[in-house]
């Protein structure tokens, strides 16, 4: 059971800052239960540039906390494990971009969210996979370089006849499932209603219901009269589809479906970040403004 003195000195501290606290779907359950604001890429990015607060404290991974941060320039905003990062994120890099943008120079670029602020301001738009399919479509281009998730993009072709050009990123995660593992799960609960993150693989994809992002995951389990789901994403969602549907039964593709990045900020780690402005994140002028370009752009296809 969390001690409720780090949790009174959380709130304290919280109310001292002028703070919020923004936590990514996939973070420890006791994190996902203190948090001002629970969400997918798309919602928080959405919400820290409507925030009030002066403060945001970010539960997540680095490259959410940069895009917070380039969404609220006047804001403080901290990320309270400077070692959780985003291993798709660090897939590419701005210098990988410029060169893939030099082979296809006619070619828009879209980036999906997961990527640091250097690439997304080498980009002409960023999307999450909530929105990936709408921006792709809008965007006034035939090719398009979609970086840096290959599944995401894979997937996203599969709606549209624009070229798709891929970067070879994909998440770690997602990408770790394989059509045997869901098979598996699904002969042992096959009145169940199996739900894919489109990072996953095109022959995991090909095996689903649906294909959701968490947001959708979330609101797909609320309104189905289905009573129980396979979820194909990070186990941390599990949490939050049981606690908002206590009626339904949630099963994970198996036990691999974690990310140790996601995992790494506790309860002490937030009160040490409201304590000490633990830690800042600061982003180079040039590349937050091109980035918020980015960004802002994204947010026309929310």
């Amino acid at each position: 059971m969390v001690e409720k003195n780090i949790l009174t000195d959380i709130l304290e501290w919280k109310e001292k800052r002028g703070a919020v606290i923004l936590a990514h779907n996939y973070q420890p359950s006791e994190i996902q239960d203190l948090a001002d604001i629970l969400g997918d890429s798309l919602d928080l990015s959405r919400r820290a540039s409507q925030s009030d607060a002066e403060m945001i404290v970010f539960c997540g991974v680095r490259f959410m906390a940069e895009s917070a941060k380039i969404l609220s320039p006047d804001k403080t905003v901290l990320l309270p494990r400077l070692d959780a990062g985003c291993p798709l994120a660090d897939m590419i890099t701005a210098e990988q971009l410029r060169s893939m943008k030099e082979e296809h120079p006619g070619a828009a670029v879209v980036c999906y969210v997961n990527s640091s602020a250097e690439v997304k301001a080498e980009s002409d738009v960023c999307c999450t996979s909530a929105n990936a399919l709408q921006v792709v479509r809008g965007m006034p281009a035939d090719e398009i370089i979609f970086v840096p998730d290959q599944n995401l993009g894979q997937y996203v072709s599969r709606f549209t006849e624009k070229k798709i050009i891929l970067w070879k990123g994909y998440c770690s995660v997602h990408h770790r499932i394989r059509a045997g593992d869901l098979n598996k799960v699904r002969q042992a609960h096959p009145e169940a209603v199996v739900l894919v993150h489109p990072e996953c693989r095109p022959e995991v994809v090909d095996l689903a219901d649906e294909v959701l992002s968490t947001g959708g995951m979330l609101r797909f389990a609320r309104s189905s009269d289905a009573r129980s789901f396979i979820i194909g994403t990070e186990i941390g969602l599990i949490y939050r589809l049981q606690k908002e549907n206590p009626e339904k039964t949630f099963y994970s593709v198996g036990h691999v479906m974690v990310c140790v990045n996601m995992k790494k900020i506790g309860l002490q780690d937030v009160l040490r970040a409201l304590q000490e402005n633990q830690f800042d994140i600061s982003i180079p002028e040039e590349i937050a403004r091109r980035a918020r370009g980015a960004l802002d752009r994204m947010l026309q296809y929310v």
